[in-house]
């Protein structure tokens, strides 16, 4: 089912969106969404999965005939998701919530992405627009992956995103290992308190009661020990539930927006090259110069309003939306 995108106004407050809680179910995630309506009697409830948030990443650049939109920075999505499935088999789930909520609350603020019918779709629609299906086509996606790899590389016109890009593509592979890597080291975090919880029990399961001295001697021991590795446990998932909340959410935010930059420089680099063409058709064309000369300051409009909207997305962006987070950290053993 197609979505009209119109310049619509969105029917809750932005800064009302929440996301309450997550629902795991074998492995489909469930996210509960809460809303304010404008009218102020009474709130939006829905829930949306992975191919909700799938749909409406697909739709929030769809607005072809929106001048700019092409250079507009949105989070991606698709990374969270990973990373969540992860921290959710952790017991970790009320960072990556509040990730969604943060960037519902982006979007939903936007001046150009809020105006698309997609976004007052997802959230206030009690039908899961996501679960609808969704054209796929093998060969699309072959000749779109061809199409990036000729483009990647094609020098830019503009020194400041030609420098951007250059920039970008170092940071995305770094910040993207740094968040995988680190998430292994929570996971063993996790992993060692689980162990040193069965040890715990297993110590106690020892306990022989009886009056020998000997086996009371051993029993106090392993009642002593059981306690010292309770309180490991206890210490190491502190120590892992404050990592996931500073620094492990810090770089999964960091690898999001990185990622969000890179598709738009992309999107940009693609209005460059269509730029270009149209100049060379114009430079060729004899009879139909008029037309192409048309064609080509079309094309020279969108591409100054997609380059206008990406410097300005990029600057406010490190300015304004990158938290600094608090990466401190208490990882005592106390035995």
């Amino acid at each position: 089912e197609e979505v009209k995108e119109t310049a619509s106004v969105l029917s809750v407050h932005d800064n009302s969106i929440k996301v309450t809680e997550v629902l795991k179910d074998g492995d489909t995630l469930t996210f509960i969404i809460v809303s304010q309506k404008l009218s102020g009697t009474g709130e939006y409830h829905v829930d949306r999965t992975y191919e909700d948030f799938e749909w409406l990443q697909q739709h929030l650049f769809s607005q072809g005939d929106v001048p700019g939109i092409q250079g507009v920075i949105v989070s991606t999505c698709y990374s969270l998701m990973y990373l969540l499935a992860g921290f959710l088999a952790l017991g970790e789930c009320q960072p990556y919530c509040k990730a969604l909520e943060t960037f519902l609350q982006q979007v939903a603020a936007h001046s150009i992405l809020s105006k698309n019918k997609a976004v007052e779709v997802f959230l206030t629609s009690s039908d899961p627009p996501g679960r609808q299906k969704v054209k796929k086509n093998i060969f699309n996606r072959l000749s779109q992956a061809v199409e990036e790899m000729r483009k990647e590389g094609h020098k830019d016109v503009d020194e400041f995103f030609q420098n951007e890009r250059d920039h970008n593509l170092v940071l995305t592979g770094c910040t993207k290992t740094a968040a995988e890597k680190f998430l292994d080291v929570v996971a063993t975090e996790q992993k060692i308190a689980v162990a040193c919880g069965h040890f715990s029990t297993a110590l106690h399961l020892c306990v022989e009661p009886g009056e020998d001295p000997d086996k009371q001697a051993f029993s106090r021991v392993c009642v002593k020990l059981s306690e010292v590795f309770e309180s490991i446990k206890k210490n190491m998932t502190s120590v892992a539930e404050n990592n996931v909340n500073t620094l492990g959410l810090g770089l999964d935010l960091e690898s999001r927006y990185q990622e969000a930059e890179r598709e738009m420089l992309f999107r940009r680099t693609c209005k460059l090259v269509e730029l270009e063409n149209a100049r060379r058709n114009v430079e060729k064309a004899k009879p139909v110069k008029k037309a192409m000369e048309e064609v080509k300051k079309a094309a020279e409009t969108e591409f100054e309003h997609t380059s206008g909207v990406a410097k300005q997305e990029v600057k406010s962006t490190i300015n304004n939306c990158i938290p600094h987070f608090d990466v401190s950290f208490h990882s005592e053993l106390v035995c």
